[in-house]
């Protein structure tokens, strides 16, 4: 088994240990022991500060993978390149502190009257993002490495233990509010100085400069591309967070707190493409900046990547789909936050193409067609944020929710037309269809399931509720699996099964 196999099985396994973490955290804790609006406090200062985070990068973390290749050797520094990694990214982090500064009475008077706790936290948003920011910086250089387990485990375990905590220390009065919001900053804090000692100790790497190497040519050739990169920071993590700040603004942190926690469930969908997508990007921009560019590994890394993400994303959301009324009837205080139930939906379907689409897209930041993404992340900033505006105030937090579904699929159409067009390579394979199809008959399943369990037994206690949910949950998910194994959808997929089956003994499954 190859690198990239194990560090994604590792990094997927910290991630679904880190998926179990934070349910506890989110729908037994959370939900038990804070209000919404103590929720929405919460979730909005992280989006804050991983907002100013996103900016200060100045398009670090995309640039250092596409200029990876030209620095690549054996020396612990590759050629300096780890120090610049640290450089620019302050220097940005400086740049936005003094726009925090300048805009901060708008910033004010923009969520004083429906979000006023916001603004009495909403300076612990800059140490927050400070610790993100190199928390960022040193995952990507562990990822140059194709060493992702370990960051990994630090962000989705290690900060979801720090801030479960955090949670149980203020939901038993051990600390108050302003406790609760420092022990947030810590744990992140703590974070990125154990990515770093992961970095200097295990891979011993070196953040000593080196500035023999840096050409005028390609010193052009960097800042010109992180200039136009930093655009691709709005669509990685600026624009997924446009609609809690407008959700705070409009409705107030009791909306965005029932806003967040259908996120959380919906997040599960695009777990799966997290680990997977880090590491393959090297690899593509390894392809693509060959000479000439290597665009047929490129689209095959693309198309494989890109069904497996939907197969795994689509059950997940499947499963949590027909489960998520009994999920909110079971959720402490689950009568408040089941006014999410529709906003899940939503959301999951936009990550789910999302996580299916995105590796696909970013192949236009390893080409020299590079600066086009600034367009098309402008068309995406405007439609989302004209979106968030007109929706809003009409659907509620549906209308979040809308306006990241529409943006996303209309940029994404857009820009993987594009690419199609410039760089003839593309994520999509007729296999997709067949996942889909799939997709439906899972669902056509549950709903004959549903109708058996209804005339069986019309009025079922809780108990009995979740019996027939975890069997129902059964059948289809196996249903699933059959169907796709023996439809032989993916390779990759069958492969997993048989490996795994071949481990118990006595049992046989049919190739």
């Amino acid at each position: 088994m190859g690198i990239i196999a194990r560090q994604s099985i590792k990094g997927t396994i910290a991630n679904y240990i880190g998926v179990a973490i934070g349910f506890v955290t989110t729908f037994f804790v959370l939900t038990a022991y804070l209000t919404p609006e103590e929720v929405g406090l919460t979730r909005v200062l992280v989006d804050a500060a991983t907002l100013f985070c996103s900016l200060s990068l100045l398009g670090t973390t995309s640039s250092t993978i596409r200029f990876y290749p030209l620095f690549k050797d054996e020396s612990r520094n590759l050629q300096g390149l780890y120090f610049w990694t640290l450089i620019i990214p302050f220097v940005g982090f400086l740049l936005f502190l003094a726009a925090f500064f300048i805009f901060k009475g708008l910033i004010i008077s923009t969520f004083t009257d429906k979000s006023p706790l916001f603004v009495n936290y909403v300076y612990y948003t800059l140490p927050v993002a400070f610790f993100i920011l190199y928390m960022t910086v040193f995952e990507t250089n562990a990822t140059l490495l194709s060493r992702v387990a370990v960051p990994r485990f630090i962000r989705e375990v290690f900060i979801r233990l720090g801030l479960l905590a955090g949670y149980l220390l203020f939901g038993f009065d051990v600390i108050d509010l302003d406790g609760l919001v420092i022990v947030l900053c810590a744990t992140y804090g703590l974070g990125a100085l154990f990515n770093l000692c992961y970095l200097l100790f295990s891979q011993k790497i070196s953040f000593k400069p080196d500035f023999k190497n840096i050409t005028p040519a390609l010193r052009r050739d960097f800042l010109l591309y992180t200039l136009f990169l930093l655009t691709s920071a709005i669509v990685s993590s600026v624009l997924p967070t446009l609609s809690s700040f407008f959700i705070s603004a409009k409705l107030g942190l009791t909306f965005t707190g029932i806003y967040a926690i259908a996120n959380y469930i919906a997040a599960v969908v695009e777990i799966p493409s997290r680990s997977l997508n880090a590491l393959v990007q090297p690899q593509v921009a390894v392809a693509l900046r060959a000479t000439p560019p290597d665009v047929q590994t490129a689209t095959r890394l693309y198309q494989k990547v890109s069904l497996n993400q939907l197969i795994v994303g689509m059950v997940i959301l499947i499963l949590i789909w027909i489960n998520i009324d009994l999920f909110f009837a079971l959720l402490p205080n689950g009568q408040e936050y089941a006014l999410g139930k529709w906003v899940v939906l939503i959301l999951a379907l936009t990550k789910l193409f999302s996580s299916a689409v995105t590796v696909g897209g970013s192949s236009l930041s390893y080409t020299r067609f590079y600066y086009t993404s600034l367009f098309f992340t402008l068309f995406y900033t405007v439609a989302s944020i004209f979106l968030n505006t007109y929706l809003i105030p009409i659907y509620g937090i549906e209308g979040g929710a809308l306006a990241t579904l529409i943006s996303c699929v209309v940029y994404n159409a857009a820009l993987l037309l594009y690419v199609w067009i410039r760089v003839r390579t593309t994520p999509f394979s007729k296999r997709q269809i067949w996942v889909l199809v799939i997709g439906f008959i899972m669902l056509a399943i549950n709903y004959l399931l549903v109708l058996l369990s209804n005339v069986c037994c019309s009025e079922p206690s809780t108990i009995v509720e979740i019996v027939i949910a975890i069997i129902r949950t059964g059948v289809v998910a196996i249903a699933g699996l059959l169907l796709f194994y023996y439809g032989k959808v993916s390779e990759d997929f069958n492969s997993l099964i048989l490996k795994v089956w071949s481990k118990r003994p006595g049992c046989k499954f049919a190739k």
